[in-house]
């Protein structure tokens, strides 16, 4: 299975290489290394870009490094998983 295949909108929490922008006035290609988190239970979107979520969803976002961004993955799996919890909604 390639990544091609998989279906773009059959997940819920994805941990993704942080896109290409600007930071600090320059041009960077994405901050090698840093990796953030899209979590659609909580009202976010893949699509939009990490200034224009609420500061509650930039929070969820990171940006991590690569062992952060897999510790803050589980840890918000589990979060959504509690019982009685209900996932972030912006």
């Amino acid at each position: 299975m390639t990544r091609s295949d998989l279906p773009d909108e059959d997940w819920t929490l994805r941990l993704r290489k942080r896109p290409a922008g600007v930071f600090d006035g320059r041009t960077d290609d994405g901050r090698p290394g840093m990796y953030e988190l899209v979590c659609r239970d909580c009202g976010d979107d893949p699509r939009r870009t990490y200034n224009a979520v609420s500061a509650e969803l930039q929070q969820v976002r990171g940006p991590y490094p690569l062992e952060a961004a897999i510790e803050a993955f589980v840890a918000h799996c589990e979060q959504d998983e509690s019982p009685g919890e209900s996932p972030m909604r912006s």
